[in-house]
């Protein structure tokens, strides 16, 4: 079998490899071309042979059961000699990227290749091409059983460059995309603890792909080995210091992204990792995160930060509905004031599914801070922005339902001779425009669709709309 890859698939690699970035969204299934790609087995096996390190060249670097030179081979090469390319992997396969930037955001590089050998710049070449590889489960499963994750293990021993520990990363994560290949990650011995490794680096592309592989091994069977890795007191202080202390956009919603996959995870998982970082200050630093992005959104809003802002808040919220950890988040008056903030923004568009995860994370708060509705029931403006927010969760029961609830809790604290003449008036107007909402709600759904405890009958189950009702029917008889 040729080594050389044949001209009529380098065209079409190139145009592989000039699709654009991966936070572009694909086209409709409809307005896509039935076509795929190949890539000849033999290429991809010389594209892992030319990221084998020096002293692995030379036969000095040993890797699984023999020497790397001479393991490396292709397997099933009596099978079909093409391998067609998926537009993706199972999820969040990213394309290689070029730089970051520091910890802190800085300039792109203009001369990258500056100082760079050629050796180097011909590993990158071939890296970034493997990377994309990657995001395709059947060229993945194919790079794995010839070695590629033995091959990256040794360039992150050995590598001095931060670009190569960057691109050997990258072509973890589009692995770890795929549930299938997770556990081949997980077995390679001293893999996982080399990829946590790289977490005291300080370059950020290389965090960035850290935590982005990790989120993604913590979800998978093996997270417990994962988390295992994880739990010394300095892993997790650099994790929560990298959170506190970027400001490279993608890195903060990586490194969030990383505490959410930890909030998220399996119980088993959640018990290793959860009460060291509560006790290095977990809670406090999301709401601190929660507050700076609430003065951004309130300023110049940027809206590379929304997803930031979301992640932060599913955050939060994952963390308020488990019992042994929410009353510290629930009882917290700064966060209550933020989440208030948020629902009764006038312009929501932007951040409709932040504020759509603010309206659960209110109704997880008045379930311990019962208190706390009857302040509530006085801010008619907040009581708008509840209302407000329904189109945004049009398609989310589990917000619907949280939306209703708190929406009953307020109402049923309302005393029309607690309330000046001027108040009143603005709650019947908000009610008296929400009507058609309110008879909408209650044909589309069964009347028990939706229930939850309220303050004034407890015990029993009552559907949150009815009180709605009830309610408009005392105003409006």
């Amino acid at each position: 079998m040729s080594n050389s890859f044949p001209e009529e698939n380098e065209e079409e690699d190139d145009q592989e490899l000039q699709q654009p970035p991966s936070h572009h969204p694909s086209a409709p299934p409809h307005e896509s071309f039935d076509i795929s790609t190949t890539v000849d087995p033999s290429y991809v096996i010389s594209l892992i042979r030319k990221l084998l390190p020096s002293d692995a060249k030379g036969g000095e670097h040993d890797i699984g059961s023999g020497l790397i030179h001479e393991e490396l081979k292709t397997v099933g090469e009596n099978e079909d000699t093409t391998k067609s390319i998926e537009n993706g992997g199972e999820a969040e396969a990213t394309e290689s990227s070029e730089n970051y930037g520091k910890l802190d955001v800085q300039e792109p590089k203009n001369n990258q290749n500056e100082g760079v050998s050629a050796g180097e710049q011909t590993w990158e070449e071939c890296g970034c091409i493997l990377w994309d590889l990657a995001a395709s489960e059947e060229h993945a499963q194919f790079m794995v059983q010839n070695f590629i994750l033995d091959v990256l293990l040794a360039n992150l021993v050995v590598s001095q460059s931060t670009r190569t520990t960057e691109i050997g990363l990258g072509i973890i994560g589009n692995l770890a995309c795929h549930e299938s290949q997770r556990r081949q990650i997980t077995s390679v011995n001293g893999l996982v603890a080399a990829i946590v490794e790289q977490l005291l680096l300080d370059d950020v592309p290389c965090l960035c792909e850290a935590c982005r592989v990790l989120s993604l091994c913590l979800e998978g069977d093996e997270g417990v080995t994962w988390a295992e890795a994880l739990q010394s007191d300095q892993i997790l202080s650099r994790i929560l210091w990298i959170v506190e202390n970027a400001l490279n956009p993608l890195l903060i919603e990586r490194s969030v992204g990383l505490i959410l996959a930890v909030l998220e995870s399996q119980q088993k998982i959640a018990a290793i990792l959860l009460p060291p970082l509560l006790t290095l200050g977990l809670s406090s630093l999301l709401i601190k995160l929660l507050a700076f992005e609430m003065s951004k959104l309130k300023g110049e809003r940027v809206p590379e930060r929304y997803c930031v802002l979301d992640l932060i808040l599913r955050a939060i919220e994952a963390l308020s509905t488990m019992d042994d950890y929410s009353e510290e988040i629930c009882l917290n008056n700064e966060l209550v004031q933020l989440v208030k903030e948020l629902i009764k923004l006038p312009d929501k568009y932007e951040v409709a599914s932040s504020c759509v995860t603010a309206v659960v994370l209110m109704a997880n708060i008045l379930t311990d801070a019962t208190n706390l509705a009857s302040d509530l029931s006085q801010d008619l403006n907040f009581l708008q922005g509840l209302f407000d927010v329904f189109p945004f969760a049009s398609d989310d029961t589990e917000a619907q339902s949280a939306l209703w609830s708190t929406i009953a809790r307020l109402l049923t604290r309302v005393q029309e001779s607690e309330m000046s003449p001027l108040n009143f008036e603005f709650l019947v107007s908000i009610l008296a425009s929400k009507l058609d909402l309110i008879e909408d709600e209650l044909l589309a759904r069964p009347l028990d669709h939706l229930e939850h405890k309220t303050a004034n009958t407890p015990g029993t189950q009552t559907d949150a709309r009815l009180i709605a009702v009830s309610f408009n029917a005392c105003i409006f008889p």
